[in-house]
């Protein structure tokens, strides 16, 4: 049978698939949109593993708050040229907003939730065999707190979500912190989120380093310590200066706005190397 325009034009708004893929799956589909629909699929799913050893260091990382829940995620592709798709990029919003609807808490949960014909998972390989280029969900992490604020750096290559003890937390300061968070690159919100083997690692490599200037054996200890102090200033977001008057640091400039502020939680995801 003839497959027309609007045929394809249906099923290419149906599916996101370009006007060549739709009409030759119309074609072998002779006409039928549920076979049609599945051929795309099915490229979709060829694409994706003949291309599962590629890197994919490209994509979109956003992150959107709603309320006490806030979440980032990053949906990653081949190349700079899809990423700035505007297709692509809809369909990382779109993913994140269910992930927000349904208040997941894994990347696994936000992979299994029903999405167009099948799951998130199944749009992502769809949207592979679209492209051309390996796609994958490449991490998801949420904060809840009394208030969440949320930074996307222009590009949507890095992005940061963070949450506070205290509800109605100005927006202008909820913002700056998450700026912060993008900015310096924290590791744990205080010295007691440091993770051991970090904080093992650090301690060894400042003895080593006490050992390598000559200093004595009976002082290594504490000079180690000295600089653990230094990193967690350097590590913990609450211990940093402050980007914006570095005369103070994070803790004391929410103790400024309310004296009972304070940071629960934060996630930054970027495609960087940082």
């Amino acid at each position: 049978m003839a497959v027309t325009m609007a045929d394809i034009t249906h099923l290419r708004k149906m599916t996101g698939a370009g006007m060549m893929d739709c009409k030759n799956a119309l074609t072998e589909a002779e006409g039928d949109f549920d076979k049609a629909i599945e051929i795309i699929r099915k490229k979709g799913q060829a694409v994706a593993a003949k291309r599962s050893d590629r890197e994919a260091s490209e994509g979109c990382v956003i992150a959107k708050a709603a309320g006490e829940f806030a979440a980032v995620i990053a949906l990653k592709c081949e190349t700079d040229f899809v990423a700035k798709n505007a297709d692509f990029v809809a369909l990382t919003n779109e993913i994140l907003d269910l992930a927000i609807a349904n208040k997941c808490a894994s990347l696994d949960e936000v992979k299994a939730l029903p999405l167009g014909k099948g799951t998130v998972a199944d749009a992502v390989t769809d949207r592979s065999g679209i492209t051309g280029e390996k796609m994958e969900l490449d991490g998801y992490g949420v904060v809840e707190g009394s208030s969440t604020a949320i930074y996307i750096h222009p590009g949507n290559r890095l992005a940061t979500a963070v949450s506070f003890n205290i509800a109605g937390v100005d927006a202008q300061v909820a913002h700056e912190v998450a700026m912060q968070i993008a900015a310096m690159n924290p590791i744990a919100v205080n010295e007691e989120g440091v993770p051991a083997d970090i904080l093992a690692r650090e301690k060894e490599i400042a003895a080593d380093k006490a050992r390598e200037e000559g200093k004595p054996e009976n002082l290594i200890e504490r000079i180690a310590q000295g600089r653990i102090a230094k990193f967690y200033k350097e590590v913990c977001l609450l211990e940093q200066e402050y980007v914006k008057d570095p005369k103070v640091t994070v803790a004391q400039y929410l103790k400024s706005v309310n004296k009972d502020l304070t940071v629960l939680n934060f996630k930054r995801f970027t495609l960087n190397a940082d």
